[in-house]
């Protein structure tokens, strides 16, 4: 018998040298669970963070500016703001910011420039352009928001809504009198 082998085969004692450097399966298993624990931790704290800092309010809950005084100049002006969910209105020299959210179910109450009326499309209520109830099953007028001017702009504060006006109430235009869109 010769001692001559292969260059591919190897003994048992360069095997067991060779297996030496490689990690055991069930440290490599070990370690893998570790480091996948300390992700969801890390995640888990970052997710934390962003849920519960503070963040700048604007928007719905918020001060938000609705456009420029010179905007609502034309009588009968309606304009959305869909930072704030709201329309502001002019009539008579006066504006308003109107509550999108129907105060009967909470639909969105689209503003219909043809007939000159807020409809909602859910149930049927009907408001006149300054927010007013005409008909329908609401219990009341489109909610508002208090409105100041600061540097020539219409700044709305959607942080106090106030209840719309009682049925019966009639201060605005008669219903589809008509009005802007911009």
């Amino acid at each position: 018998m010769t001692d001559e082998r292969h260059d591919d085969e190897k003994t048992t004692e360069e095997l067991d040298t060779s297996h030496d450097k490689a990690i055991p399966r069930r440290r490599f298993l070990d370690n893998s669970w570790k480091a996948l624990g300390v992700v969801l931790v890390a995640e888990g704290v970052w997710t934390s963070y962003d849920f519960l800092k503070p963040t700048d309010a604007s928007g719905l809950g918020g001060v938000v500016d609705a456009g420029a005084v010179a905007d609502f100049m034309q009588e009968g002006t309606v304009k959305y703001s869909l930072n704030g969910r709201f329309y502001v209105t002019q009539y008579q020299g006066g504006l308003r910011a109107l509550y999108q959210k129907c105060p009967h179910l909470g639909c969105k109450v689209p503003w219909d420039a043809a007939a000159g009326e807020f409809k909602c499309p859910c149930h049927g209520s009907v408001y006149n352009l300054i927010g007013e109830y005409e008909s329908g099953p609401a219990p009341r007028g489109l909610d508002r928001f208090p409105i100041t001017i600061e540097n020539d702009h219409v700044m709305v504060d959607t942080t106090a809504v106030v209840e719309g006006p009682p049925p019966g109430t009639h201060e605005g235009p008669a219903p589809g009198a008509g009005g802007t869109t911009t």
